[in-house]
């Protein structure tokens, strides 16, 4: 979320970008999920200049992005750090997964039993969901995306997890004075980690070799 349609347009074209060259960097068919990460974060700050323009409302682009920040990046996030490590790390990731699962079915089903609605204010814009038990809904929504980051053996994906728990509480700090929306700085610092990350990597050793390089 950015401060504005046009300020939404140009991120979410920035991000995409890096998005787009994090999918050609990939060497490892695990890692696609994550290397993909900042496309659909890009779609989801382009998707949010839309609803800028609608003037909030519970109009499709305002599902359509509740449906991306909501059900969908618990799943994303936690099946892509799982697929992106190696067997013998996969089954604590199975937990963050399992709770990412769940999460997105109580969301999915709230999405599409109650409306979600989005409203204008100052330089923010906030959305209005009805989700029973939200604390509890917040607990999974986190452990599935910055648990699961954490959790992982590579060092520079425990830094994104670390970044994105810290940012994400900073950046929800300052939308709340609904004075700026910053959380569109912090999808782009992600994407670029997620560059970087991706194109560390080394391709999959053939059996009976070692594996170089980073996990």
């Amino acid at each position: 979320m950015c401060w504005s349609a046009t300020a939404d347009v140009w991120a979410g074209l920035g991000i995409s970008a890096v998005g787009v060259a994090s999918l050609a960097s990939v060497r490892r068919p695990g890692d696609a999920p994550l290397a993909a990460l900042p496309l659909l974060l890009g779609a989801h700050q382009i998707v949010e200049a839309a609803v800028w323009h609608a003037g909030g409302g519970t109009g499709p682009a305002t599902l359509a992005w509740a449906v991306i920040a909501l059900p969908l990046l618990p799943l994303w996030v936690s099946l892509g750090v799982l697929t992106s490590a190696r067997p013998a790390d996969r089954p604590r990731l199975l937990v963050p997964l399992a709770v990412g699962l769940a999460t997105t079915a109580a969301l999915v089903y709230r999405l599409a039993t109650r409306p979600v609605s989005a409203e204008i204010r100052g330089h923010t814009l906030g959305y209005a969901v009805d989700l029973p038990y939200a604390p509890l809904v917040l607990a999974g929504y986190l452990l599935a995306t910055v648990g699961a980051l954490l959790l992982a053996r590579d060092r520079l994906l425990r830094i994104l997890g670390l970044l994105s728990g810290l940012g994400a509480a900073v950046c929800a700090l300052v939308w709340r004075t609904e004075f700026v929306s910053t959380w569109c700085a912090l999808a782009a610092v992600a994407s670029l980690l997620l560059l970087v990350w991706v194109r560390g990597r080394r391709p999959v050793a053939s059996a009976g070799g070692s594996e170089p390089g980073r996990p």
